[in-house]
């Protein structure tokens, strides 16, 4: 009993374990090499999502999507839709259909970032999207990275699921020495650029206070231009997997740049030469086409813990977007009204 009240709160322990298994020291091994390398850290900004609280789940949160939008109100209306579907396909009676309506009804009027419906509690949550690097090089997939083969959607069934759905948040689960490290070295990194505003730096620095713990989410890859002092994204989503990374890449030279962009026929057939060229490659993560070059770049995101779990949005936040009703009228008994909105 002594124990269990000396024992530090969950978002203030980092709980580091020794892994025997050959695929956990590669991973190790490979984590190591690829902190040391790219040493230093660029943070582009916050992507929100929403998560839940079961019953009984405490402290542990779920993740429920992508943890990929930009805006909170995104977020809020994701989740919006989310309990509405789930009042619709999943409620056992009238009574929880009605509670988790009334989720939605907020929502649909209220910027609120936690709410509680029939018994679970929902949070819109953000984290931190940054990428590593070193030598004026963003880092590449790693060798490790779950990764796929083959340039037709089909073969995998298009898109891979979104990594982080049902991600389970839980700050004192037990990770490898590399990770702990990594989530060591992370609890005091806060913004300090100059291109961010005043009240977005304040809020920043008080996140180190209000919630001091870090979790780190599964790593998504982007496709980055490297220009001479700078990157820039290419197509603006990111990827479960560096081979949809490179599909999306193949995509923006052969089929997005001869449609959106004026550029000449001769033109078009040295970026669908280049592309080939890379499909030809297994695996290639950099291509160079008319003095441009294009990059995969491996993406994370830290996740703020506090003492009651992962961080909502900040006040400095943008968060310009207003609520608005996503889906149709349903009443607690499952009938549905279908003149003011469209079904999915």
């Amino acid at each position: 009993m002594d124990e269990q009240k000396q024992r530090p709160p969950d978002h203030l322990v980092i709980n580091v374990e020794h892994r025997e298994d050959p695929v956990a020291r590669v991973t190790e091994v490979d984590a190591f090499a690829a902190t040391r390398k790219y040493g230093k850290i660029v943070v582009r900004g916050p992507l929100f999502g929403y998560a839940e609280q079961r019953p009984g789940e405490r402290p542990r949160w779920r993740l429920l999507g992508g943890m990929d939008t930009g805006y909170p109100q995104d977020a809020r209306d994701d989740l919006n839709s989310y309990l509405w579907l789930k009042a619709r396909d999943e409620a056992e009676d009238h009574l929880e259909r009605r509670a988790l309506l009334a989720g939605v009804a907020r929502l649909e009027t209220e910027p609120v970032d936690s709410l509680t419906a029939a018994g679970t509690r929902y949070r819109i949550v953000r984290a931190d999207e940054f990428a590593r690097i070193g030598e004026h090089q963003l880092e590449p997939p790693r060798p490790t990275d779950i990764d796929l083969d083959g340039w037709d959607d089909s073969q995998d069934g298009g898109r891979s699921p979104a990594h982080t759905e049902g991600v389970v948040i839980d700050h004192a689960a037990a990770v490898g020495l590399t990770e702990g490290l990594d989530r060591v070295g992370l609890l005091p990194v806060s913004y300090t650029s100059e291109r961010f505003p005043p009240d977005v730096l304040a809020d920043s620095r008080r996140a180190l206070t209000t919630h001091p713990g870090v979790v780190l989410l599964p790593p998504v890859f982007r496709v980055m231009e490297h220009k001479e002092l700078s990157w820039s994204m290419v197509g603006g989503g990111y990827h479960g997997t560096p081979q949809e990374a490179r599909r999306a890449l193949v995509h923006y030279l052969t089929e997005f740049l001869p449609m959106y962009h004026r550029i000449e026929e001769k033109d078009v057939a040295v970026y669908a030469k280049a592309a080939e060229r890379f499909k030809q490659q297994r695996r290639a993560n950099e291509l160079r086409v008319r003095g441009r070059c294009f990059e995969i770049v491996r993406v994370e995101r830290m996740m703020r813990i506090g003492p009651d779990g992962p961080e909502p949005p900040r006040r400095s936040d943008t968060d310009i977007q207003e609520p608005m009703k996503i889906r149709p009228m349903m009443d607690e008994w499952g009938t549905i009204t279908t003149q003011s909105a469209s079904e999915e």
